[in-house]
């Protein structure tokens, strides 16, 4: 697996279009997903943002799915669950990408979320602070693009927040405001980009900062966008 630290770009390379252990991009499934939401779409710009919003608005965020569990980030599995948080809906976009022979990694940076539920805070012993937000970073036309497909378009009307939008050309990344003005999502540190998700990294990690309950699962039927938005 290659680690690109931050502020360096990775070299596109074989490593960044092969099948891996998260993202099967060789799996029937992901095969068939990217290839229906690509359509008639030719350009590998065109078809990558065909991706963006089939994972964005296909796979519904949910952050009580938050799991120490390896077989839950393979892109595969998020397909299946038809709901996931950001990490596992950006491995699900990387996937895709790969299948259509788009030039894809992972990368992986902390945000204060201000974007949270008084039962999502709780949960996260009190904290905003959001380790391993995820997003795939794609190569086209000849550079690098992150794009988070994390929340829904559901999800934005339900708490106003202003949707992350993707052209291919430019970052798509969360707004610091939303649609009211209020703070939304601070970038606070990267830790670069990765050729592979770095599952033993982020498990280590969450284990170390995050309470146990984080991880515990919850009322099957429960959705985040149902909650209390933390004011």
């Amino acid at each position: 697996m290659i680690h690109t630290p931050p502020g360096s770009k990775p070299e596109p390379g074989p490593e960044y279009l092969q099948s891996t252990r998260f993202l099967d991009s060789d799996s029937d499934a992901v095969r068939r997903f990217a290839q229906q939401a690509a359509g008639s779409e030719t350009s590998d710009l065109g078809r990558a943002v065909k991706l963006f919003y089939a994972v964005r608005d296909g796979i519904r965020y949910d952050p009580f799915a938050m799991r120490l569990e390896p077989g839950i980030y393979v892109a595969s599995h998020v397909l299946a669950a038809k709901s996931a948080y950001c990490i596992p809906k950006a491995i699900l976009l990387a996937a895709a990408a790969r299948a259509l022979g788009i030039t894809c990694a992972i990368g992986l940076s902390d945000v204060v979320n201000h974007l949270t539920t008084e039962k999502l805070k709780e949960r996260m012993g009190g904290k905003t602070y959001f380790m391993h937000h995820g997003y795939a970073v794609l190569y086209l036309e000849g550079r690098w693009v992150k794009a988070a497909p994390a929340f829904n378009i559901e999800l934005c009307t339900r708490f106003g927040v202003l949707p992350t939008e993707f052209d291919g050309r430019s970052d798509a990344i969360f707004q610091p405001y939303d649609a009211r003005q209020r703070r939304h999502m601070e970038y606070v540190k990267d830790h670069g980009v990765w050729s592979d998700f770095p599952y033993d990294k982020v498990d280590a990690d969450f284990r170390a900062f995050y309470p146990v309950n984080t991880f515990v699962a919850g009322d099957p039927g429960e959705k985040f966008e149902d909650g209390v938005r933390v004011s």
